[in-house]
């Protein structure tokens, strides 16, 4: 029986901080560290200082700091919580291609702007399809037609991915089909949230601010900011415009470059080549936000729009709300760009990090690449459980862990484990506290955790918590 391999070329491309970076100055690697390292960084008074970009990379001389590979080991960040390492899904897609040398694993300097970082993918894009076409092993297509390209992103990957189809149009008749992971096509209000910084917060949190300070100089951060509707004013829903980014602590010319390049993109208007975007539901999800005196409140709903492309309104003439969910980061509607000729979207109950590791979503990527017909969708998980947990805790503090999308804890079983390892450190018990069901946990000691929530069905809920002390500069 012949093994159900792909010929074509593959290029994985991950989602912000998906890459690991180096100082090219000291040789020293400023991200992609373990966790120790990585908790140290967060908590030091200068631990992310090098990574803010500079004045020259914000004139565009860049090679200051350079990606060496994939992320290869879990991280974490304020408010993005957990971020999993990618090697679970560079091996899914090698098991499905015809060599290893099919496979391009396209790390990036994720702080740059999404569109230098699509320029140097539709370099490094048809650079790998040449020579993977000057491969023996790329002329085996059971239709004897040549090897074309398949593009596997993550995250912040799939505008990148969109960035370089548009810089290079030479290379969409050359590509097969784009998988998108949890990509926010429309933006993301976790990254005004973010920029924000703790300001709504009643205590500083040090690794908050460390984040906040960082993101207001990096073009990538700017890039995610949401693009639709979602600025509660009153009776009014507006966009979020460069003088609110800068009043809520963004920096306004990164701002206006950001909407002037998410414009021309969408004036463009040119779709993904057969694209498949797995959009991750059911978890709780930002979806909008007021802002007050400079402070971010951030809302779990979303609003609704009429035939007409304006806000529906009940007949007090208010705005229709509703809870859209998502990802955890990414709102459900925001993480495709709408369905037409050739396009896919499928909805699976997981979080943002675990859209490039769940097997389930794995499963996806594997018969998108190995496909025959266009239109195949993946083994879908049973269940609608969401999760919520902190970004970070401190050790010997319990805090609630919280379900969502269940009446009964029946049949589903909750762990704790080493991030790292994935060795299983505590089994919590879930219970009723005040008409939810949750669990209270106890972190032991200032490292990464995950926790994972099994439903009975073949696609766990898994989310990376932090374990930090109190401020070690304070």
């Amino acid at each position: 029986m012949a093994k159900d391999v792909s010929h074509d070329a593959v290029v994985i491309v991950p989602g912000i901080m998906g890459s690991s970076l180096q100082d090219t100055a000291t040789g020293r690697i400023v991200w992609g560290l373990r966790t120790g390292p990585l908790r140290k960084a967060w908590c030091r008074r200068d631990g992310m200082a090098v990574l803010q970009l500079s004045d020259d990379e914000r004139q565009g001389r860049f090679g200051r700091i350079r990606a060496t590979g994939l992320l290869s080991v879990p991280a974490w960040a304020p408010y993005l919580k957990g971020l999993e390492p990618y090697g679970d899904l560079v091996e899914a897609v090698h098991a499905v291609t015809a060599d290893r040398a099919a496979v391009l694993e396209f790390a990036y300097d994720w702080r740059l702007p999404v569109a230098v970082n699509g320029a140097l993918l539709a370099e490094a894009a048809r650079r790998h399809l040449t020579d993977w076409r000057g491969h023996a092993r790329s002329r085996a297509h059971p239709d004897e037609r040549e090897a074309r390209l398949v593009f596997v992103a993550h995250s912040m990957g799939g505008l990148v991915t969109r960035a370089a189809l548009t810089h290079a149009p030479d290379l969409e008749p050359d590509t097969r089909a784009v998988v998108t992971l949890g990509t926010p096509f429309l933006g993301s209000v976790k990254a005004a949230v973010i920029l924000n910084g703790n300001r709504g917060e009643a205590l500083p949190v040090l690794p908050k601010r460390r984040m906040q300070a960082l993101s207001a100089t990096l073009p990538g951060v700017h890039d995610l900011l949401p693009g639709y509707r979602c600025v509660e004013t009153g009776l009014d829903v507006e966009r979020l415009d460069p003088a609110v980014v800068e009043r809520i602590g963004g920096d306004r010319e990164l701002a206006e470059q950001s909407q002037a390049f998410r414009d021309s993109q969408r004036s463009a208007g040119r779709p993904l080549p057969a694209h498949r975007a797995l959009v991750g539901v059911a978890q709780p999800t930002v979806q909008s936000m007021s802002v007050e005196n400079g402070v971010v409140r951030p809302q779990f709903h979303a609003f609704e729009l009429n035939g007409d492309r304006e806000l529906a309104r009940d007949r007090h003439g208010i705005p229709v709300r509703k809870d859209r969910g998502g990802d955890g980061t990414v709102y459900r509607d925001a993480a495709h760009p709408g369905t037409g000729q050739g396009q896919s979207v499928a909805y699976v109950p997981l979080q943002h990090g675990a859209l490039a590791k769940n097997s389930v979503a794995l499963r996806h990527v594997r018969a998108v690449i190995t496909e025959y017909e266009p239109e195949l969708g993946p083994p879908m998980g049973d269940g609608e459980v969401g999760l919520d947990v902190p970004d970070c805790a401190a050790p010997h503090a319990a805090w609630w862990l919280r379900l969502t999308g269940v009446d009964n804890p029946s049949g589903i079983a909750c762990s704790v484990h080493d991030a790292e390892t994935d060795r299983r450190l505590m089994t919590p018990r879930l219970e009723w506290r005040d008409e939810e069901i949750g669990a209270w946990i106890t972190l032991p000691e200032p490292v990464l955790y995950r926790v994972r929530v099994n439903t009975g069905a073949n696609a766990p809920i898994t989310q990376l918590v932090m374990g930090v002390e109190t401020d070690e500069d304070d």
